[in-house]
C-alpha cells in the first residue's frame, strides 16, 4: 500500500510540474530560512551554557538608585569575592574577572593582546577545554600564564609552548604552564591570556575599598545551595561595609547572563532573548507562508483530483486512508524541499555568517541533528498536508462523479483566508523591519555631544605615561594634532563610577548617588570637542590648583541643584575637597538608545591615566598626521606599537547589535515577501487557466485586455487590502511594544503603514498581473478550440 502511494505520489507530482515545483521551491525557501534562524538562535541560546558547572555557576549585581531610577551592574568591588568565598559557607568557590590589554613579548614578536586578571579558582569554575596543562593548578603561582593556542601560535609558532617564557609589558616574565584550546563563539569571555591575581596584588592595582566597583565576580554555589535563599543574606554585603552606599547585591546565573543583560528598573528582564524569541517567531511566520502556498495549492488543483477521490471511495477506500495518503505526498514534498533547504543553507551559510558574525556550521555527523532534521520534515509534511487532505478526502464521490463539483465554493473561501494570513505575516515583517531601522536612523543621528571628526584615542602603555609631555609637545609641533589631552577612559566608555560625594544643600539620598568619573590634565574640551558652557577647561599647566578641580556636565549641575555651579566646593571621605571650574554640556558616554545622560565628574589629574586622545590635524590626510604620530610614539615607546582606534568607530560599536537585527529583519522579510508571492503566482497562473474558455468567450464579446487583466486580478487584490488592515494594528502593538526597551525612541508613524500597505499591493499586482494580462492576450479560437 505504502509503495502504491509513492507511485500516486510521484505521478501527480510529475503531471503537474509547474505546480510542484513552485510548491517544492517554495516549502525549500521557507524551510532553509527556518533552519539558519534556528541555527543563529540554537547559538544564542547556548551561550555560556556548555561548563560543566553551569547550573550552580553565578555572577554577583548590585542594584543602585540613579536619579530616581534602579539600575544594576556586574562591576563589583574586588574585594567582594574573597569575603563572599570565606564568610558564606553556601560559596564553594569563587573568582574575580578584569579585562586588560598588554604588550605581550616572545622573542621577537611583540603583540598587544586581550588578556585578564583571574584568581586561580577560574579554570576550575569555567571548564574551558585545555590542550595542555592543569586547569586545576595552572595559575596558583604569581608569575603563570594560561595562553589560548591561537596567542601561542602567534608567539611560537609550531614550537611547544608550554614552559616558554613571555614578557608582560616589558616589566615582568611569566611562565606557560597552560595552553587552551580557541575560546568558543558562544562564550561572553573574550581573551587570549589569563594573569594570576596575585600579579595585580603584586602591582598595587588590588583594591581594597568596597566604594571601588572595578571587576566581575562569579560565585560557584554549592550543589544544595539555592539562589533565593543566597540572594536574601548577600542583598546588604555592600552596605555592612561601607556606609557611604545603599547598593544591593544579588545573583544572577551565568547560563542568563548573555541572554538576560537588559534592567528593567533593577530587574534583569530582558535583552538579548527578546531578539532570540522575535526571530524564532520570524522563523515560523516564514515556514507557515511557506506551507500556506502549499495547501492553496493543492485546494487549487483539487477539481482535478476530485474525481480520483470519488473513484478511490466508491472503490472502498475510506476517509481515513486518503488522508493518510495526501499527508504522505506531503511529506514526500517536504523530504524534497528539505533536500533544496540543505543546499540552500550550505551555499547562504557563509554570507549568513558574516551578517551575524557568528561561525555557525551544521555537523551532519552528528545523530541529534538527524533526529531533529526528521521532526522537521515530518512537522512541514503534516502543517502543510494537514488541510488538503482532510479537505480532499471530504469528497461526496456520487457529487463529484457526476461532474457537480464546480458548485462547491467552500475552497474558494478558504483559500482566501490563508492568502490573508499569508499576505499579514509578511506585511507585519515589512512594518517591523522599517520601524527598526527607523529607530537604528533616530539613534544614530542623534547629538551626541563631542566632535567626532579626527579624533582618535591610543591606551597608555610602556614608556608613553613618563614621556607624555615630549610626545604630546611633539605631536603637536609636528602638525600631527591639534589638540592632545591625557583622560582615565575613551570619549566612548563609562569605564569608572563613584559614589559618596557631597556639595551644600545636598541630602542623605544624594550621597548615595553614582557619578560617572573621568581624569584628565589638559585640553580635555579642545580635543574631544564636548561643549563648555561654563567657565574655563581643566589646565594644570597655567593653574595648578587644577589637580583638584573639576568639571561637571548638564546632569551632575542639575542633580545638585547649582544655580550658580561655578566655585562650588564638592567633597568625598577618601579624597581632597573639589572646586568647580566649568560645566560641559551633557555628551553620550553610554547607550545612545537612554534619554538620560548619567552626572558627570571631569576630574583634574590626581589619579593614573589610561588614554590619550588626539585631534588630527584637519590641514592634513589622516594617514599622513598618523603616519606621523606613529614615528613619534615609536621613538618614545618602541616596544610597543602603535595602536589607535577613531572615536566614531568606537561609537558605532554601540549600534551593532540593532543593525544586525535590522539587516536580518530586513533579510526575512524580504524572504516571506518572495515566497507570498511564490504562492500568488501559482494560485493566479491556476485561476487564469482555469478561466481561459472564459477569457475567449469575453474576448469574443468585445471585452478588453485590460478589463480582462483587472478581473483576473482583483480577485487576489482583495485579501491582500485585508490583510494590510489585519497586519497593521498587530504591527503597531508588536513594534510598540519593542521600542519600550529604549528610552530614547521614535514614535511610530502612520505614513509606516501606509508604505508597507502600498508595497504589498505593488508587489501583488506584479505578481498576479503577468498572469493575467498573458492569458487575457491570447487568440480566442486557441482557447475556444476544444468547444
Amino acid at each position: 500500500m505504502i509503495r502504491n502511494y509513492f507511485k500516486v505520489a510521484i505521478r501527480n507530482l510529475w503531471r503537474n510540474k509547474s505546480f510542484s515545483a513552485v510548491n517544492i521551491i517554495g516549502l525549500g525557501i521557507g524551510m532553509a530560512a527556518a533552519m539558519l534562524i534556528l541555527l543563529w538562535a540554537n547559538d544564542q541560546l547556548g551561550t555560556d551554557r556548555f561548563y560543566a558547572k553551569t547550573a550552580r555557576l553565578y555572577t554577583m549585581y548590585n542594584r543602585y538608585s540613579v536619579n530616581g531610577e534602579i539600575s544594576v551592574s556586574n562591576i563589583t568591588p574586588a574585594v567582594m569575592a574573597t569575603t563572599l568565598k570565606h564568610d558564606y559557607p553556601e560559596v564553594e568557590d569563587a573568582t574575580r574577572f578584569n579585562n586588560i590589554t598588554f604588550l605581550v613579548t616572545a622573542g621577537e614578536k611583540h603583540l598587544n593582546d586581550r588578556g585578564a586578571f583571574v584568581d586561580s579558582s577560574f579554570l576550575r569554575m569555567f571548564s574551558f577545554p585545555m590542550e595542555k596543562g592543569n586547569a586545576a593548578t595552572a595559575l596558583d603561582a604569581g608569575y603563570n600564564i594560561v595562553v589560548t593556542e591561537k596567542l601561542a601560535k602567534k608567539l611560537f609558532g609550531e614550537e611547544e609552548a608550554m614552559g616558554k617564557i613571555i614578557r608582560i609589558d616589558s616589566n615582568s616574565n611569566f611562565t606557560v604552564t597552560g595552553v587552551l584550546k580557541d575560546l568558543p563563539d558562544n562564550t561572553t569571555f573574550r581573551f587570549e591570556y589569563l594573569l594570576p591575581w596575585a600579579y595585580k596584588t603584586d602591582l598595587g592595582w588590588d583594591g581594597q575599598n568596597w566604594n571601588d566597583n572595578s571587576v566581575v565576580t562569579y560565585l560557584l554555589l554549592r550543589p544544595h545551595s539555592t539562589q533565593a535563599a543566597f540572594d536574601a543574606k548577600v542583598e546588604s554585603i555592600i552596605p555592612r561595609h561601607s556606609t557611604e552606599t545603599t547598593a544591593r547585591s544579588f545573583t544572577q546565573p551565568v547560563s542568563r547572563m548573555y541572554l538576560y543583560s537588559k534592567n528593567d528598573n533593577g530587574k534583569l528582564a530582558g535583552g538579548r532573548i527578546e531578539q532570540v524569541r522575535m526571530f524564532i517567531i520570524i522563523a515560523v511566520f516564514i515556514l507557515l507562508i511557506a506551507c500556506i502556498n502549499f495547501m492553496n495549492l493543492s485546494t487549487a488543483r483539487s477539481e482535478k483530483r476530485s474525481r480520483e477521490v470519488g473513484i478511490r471511495k466508491v472503490m472502498g477506500a475510506r476517509k481515513g486512508s486518503l488522508i493518510v495518503q495526501f499527508i504522505g505526498e506531503s511529506i514526500i514534498l517536504s523530504v524534497i524541499a528539505f533536500i533544496i533547504a540543505i543546499f540552500l543553507v550550505q551555499i547562504s551559510l557563509k554570507g549568513f555568517n558574516e551578517l551575524t558574525g557568528k561561525e555557525l556550521s551544521i555537523n551532519y555527523r552528528e545523530p541529534s541533528y538527524w533526529a531533529y532534521a526528521t521532526c522537521f520534515i515530518l512537522l512541514t509534511g503534516i502543517v502543510a498536508g494537514s488541510y488538503p487532505a482532510f479537505y480532499l478526502s471530504a469528497f461526496n464521490p456520487v457529487i463529484v462523479l457526476k461532474g457537480a463539483f464546480k458548485k462547491i465554493n467552500l475552497a474558494l473561501s478558504l483559500r482566501k483566508v490563508l492568502v490573508v494570513l499569508q499576505f499579514s505575516f509578511a506585511i507585519i515583517l515589512i512594518i517591523s523591519t522599517i520601524t527598526v531601522e527607523r529607530q537604528l536612523q533616530y539613534a544614530q543621528e542623534r547629538d551626541r555631544g563631542y566632535s567626532k571628526n579626527n579624533l582618535v584615542y591610543t591606551f597608555v602603555q610602556g614608556d608613553v605615561d613618563k614621556n607624555y609631555q615630549l610626545i604630546r609637545n611633539d605631536l603637536l609641533s609636528s602638525g600631527a594634532a591639534v589638540a592632545v589631552t591625557r583622560s582615565a577612559s575613551p570619549i566612548t566608555q563609562r569605564w569608572l563610577e563613584d559614589r559618596g560625594y557631597s556639595w551644600a544643600g545636598c541630602s542623605e539620598a544624594d550621597k548615595k548617588t553614582n557619578f560617572v568619573r573621568i581624569g584628565s590634565d589638559i585640553d580635555f574640551v579642545k580635543a574631544t570637542g564636548v561643549t563648555l558652557s561654563r567657565g574655563r577647561d581643566v589646565d594644570v599647566y597655567s593653574y595648578p590648583s587644577d589637580t583638584t578641580a573639576v568639571l561637571l556636565n548638564e546632569s551632575a549641575v542639575k542633580l545638585m541643584h547649582f544655580k550658580e555651579p561655578l566655585g562650588q566646593v564638592i567633597r568625598h571621605a577618601h579624597q581632597p575637597d573639589l572646586h568647580v571650574i566649568g560645566v560641559v554640556k551633557d555628551f553620550i558616554l553610554e547607550s545612545p538608545y537612554e534619554s538620560n545622560v548619567s552626572p558627570m565628574l571631569i576630574l583634574g589629574p590626581r589619579r593614573f591615566f589610561e588614554v590619550m586622545h588626539l585631534k588630527l590635524n584637519p590641514a592634513n590626510s589622516v594617514s599622513t598626521n598618523l603616519a606621523k604620530a606613529e614615528k613619534i610614539f615609536r621613538q618614545y615607546n618602541p616596544e610597543f606599537p602603535f595602536e589607535y582606534v577613531f572615536a566614531d568607530e568606537s561609537y558605532a560599536q554601540k549600534f551593532v547589535d540593532e543593525k544586525r537585527t535590522g539587516k536580518l529583519a530586513a533579510l526575512f522579510a524580504g524572504l516571506a515577501i518572495f515566497i507570498s508571492c511564490l504562492g500568488l503566482f501559482g494560485l493566479s497562473a491556476y485561476s487564469a487557466q482555469s478561466r481561459i474558455k472564459e477569457i475567449g468567450v469575453r474576448k469574443v464579446l468585445g471585452a478588453s485586455v485590460t478589463g480582462i487583466a483587472t478581473l483576473l486580478s482583483k480577485d487576489f487584490i482583495k485579501p491582500v487590502l485585508i490583510s494590510i488592515f489585519i497586519a497593521s494594528p498587530v504591527s503597531w502593538i508588536l513594534m510598540n511594544g519593542w521600542l519600550q526597551h529604549y528610552s530614547y525612541r521614535i514614535n511610530i508613524s502612520l505614513w509606516i503603514f501606509f508604505a508597507a500597505g502600498i508595497l504589498a499591493i505593488f508587489i501583488a499586482l506584479v505578481t498576479v498581473s503577468y498572469q493575467a494580462i498573458r492569458v487575457a492576450m491570447l487568440n480566442p479560437t486557441q482557447s475556444l478550440r476544444s468547444e
